[in-house]
């Protein structure tokens, strides 16, 4: 047995196996049938997922890898593109070696979508897309465990508690991380966070970066993460699908001191990032990080700042902004009418009223700072070269 067997992705060879027991699988059809047919599936999702089955029997006929089964997924990708969003751009492509596997770092917004739009900008590049770190609470159903793992994802520990396990935990995902650059010649992507940025406030987790050096802790921290090719890349969303759910829980938790999550609101929140509209988006690969840190705080700082200065920002930010009441007037924040035309700030306050309106007003104040702190990290954000 492969010392990685338990978190590892799906191998080619396992691939015509896992996708017979996805199409076996009851809860994971009837998903699809929600997917594709979201009125009749209410009624009628008994004779219809016999009809989905055959359906994605015919059109998966021909995948026996992972490459194939991402070449399908691709239509799907552009399509739910073209449907929720209002186009995706990507830049920094020149900063990213082809043939070399890098260690993308990465903002955290959204649970599926982070990672699918950033594979989605390596493919358009005719670039390898990496494999991608997914929390374990997220794979409670058998088939979702399936699906994510023939589809390059591997799995992070996040829900032990025994602190050594933990660490145990820890210590076999640094050494598949490395192992997977090194020696595998295969990128990574994982969210500089544990969580989602819920707060707009997007900060670099120590606890990562030591992690990456964990197997490896007899070198020196710099030459280890250099040798990763360890590269941030900022995520920007016009709008966040989640934004309200996440404003509630904000408000939840700043009124009672903590918030629990219900039963299948980890579900919702994928499928609400998956479905919802999110504007446009934008993704930037950030340099190669090699020097200008020797430990985890400074390389979490050096991270930071790449990603708040290259996080791509949108009229609703600027808007957020101006009614921010914690915002720093200091700051030299440009008025939005220097920054985008007329018609583009029209269109963006009438959807911005919109979505004021749909949030309870005791919540709007965190839907507010959500998105108003990206401006706040990027114009406080003056270390860096231009």
């Amino acid at each position: 047995m492969d010392q990685f067997d338990s978190i590892r992705p799906y191998n080619d060879d396992e691939v015509a196996a896992v996708l017979q027991r996805l199409l076996a699988d009851a809860d994971f059809l009837s998903m699809i049938t929600q997917y594709r047919f979201p009125t009749a599936s209410r009624y009628i999702d008994w004779l219809l997922r016999p009809v989905t089955a055959w359906k994605l029997r015919n059109e998966i006929r021909k995948v026996h890898s992972v490459a194939a089964l991402q070449q399908r997924i691709e239509a799907y990708v552009e399509q739910s593109i073209s449907q929720v969003t209002d186009g995706i751009s990507f830049s920094g492509i020149e900063h990213l070696q082809t043939g070399k596997p890098h260690l993308y770092l990465a903002n955290h917004r959204d649970i599926v979508m982070d990672p699918a739009f950033v594979n989605y900008a390596l493919f358009q590049a005719k670039l390898s897309t990496p494999r991608i770190a997914i929390g374990d609470n997220l794979l409670q159903r058998p088939f979702v465990s399936d699906l994510m793992r023939i589809n390059k994802s591997f799995i992070v520990h996040r829900s032990l508690t025994n602190r050594r396990e933990k660490l145990t935990a820890f210590q076999l995902l640094s050494a598949y991380i490395n192992h997977s650059i090194l020696h595998d010649q295969e990128s990574i992507w994982i969210a500089q966070a544990e969580g989602r940025a819920k707060d707009g406030d997007d900060r670099t987790e120590s606890a990562i970066l030591k992690m990456f050096h964990l197997s490896r802790k007899d070198e020196d921290f710099q030459t280890v993460i250099a040798s990763l090719q360890l590269t941030p890349v900022a995520i920007s969303y016009e709008y966040d699908p989640c934004d309200i759910a996440k404003a509630r829980e904000l408000y939840i938790r700043a009124s009672t001191g903590e918030y629990t999550k219900q039963i299948g609101e980890d579900d919702a929140s994928i499928v609400l990032g998956i479905t919802g509209y999110k504007g446009r988006v934008h993704v930037h690969f950030c340099p190669v990080l090699t020097t200008g840190f020797t430990d985890t705080k400074q390389l979490a700082q050096l991270v930071d700042q790449h990603i708040w200065r290259d996080y791509r920002l949108f009229p609703a930010h600027y808007l957020a902004w101006g009614m921010w009441e914690q915002r720093d007037s200091n700051l030299p924040v440009p008025d939005i009418k220097d920054v985008f035309d007329s018609q583009e700030i029209l269109n963006a306050q009438q959807h911005w009223q919109k979505r004021l309106e749909a949030c309870p007003p005791e919540h709007r104040p965190y839907l507010i700072m959500q998105y108003a702190t990206p401006v706040e990290n990027q114009y406080r954000n003056t270390q860096l070269p231009a």
